[in-house]
């Protein structure tokens, strides 16, 4: 999966947006663990926006990324 370049929007949503449904259902994306991650990155991303910002915070996750965000968190 090619990955485009992330724009503040999607930044900003993978510190707000929960995950909906699954064992991490109400997590904030950005609070998913990396082998969760791992396993849609093996298995596929759910369609849609959701896929899109999983596949975002999984690239930044495996690149040791993740510290970005933290300027964007609330509080």
């Amino acid at each position: 999966m090619t990955m485009p370049h992330p724009d503040a929007q999607s930044l900003q949503l993978l510190v707000t947006r929960t995950m909906p449904f699954g064992k991490y259902q109400g997590r904030v994306i950005a609070d998913l663990p990396g082998n969760y991650l791992n396993w849609f990155a093996r298995k596929g991303f759910p369609p849609g926006e959701l896929g899109r910002l999983l596949a975002l915070m999984h690239e930044l996750d495996h690149n040791g990324l993740s510290e970005l965000l933290k300027p964007l968190r609330n509080g």
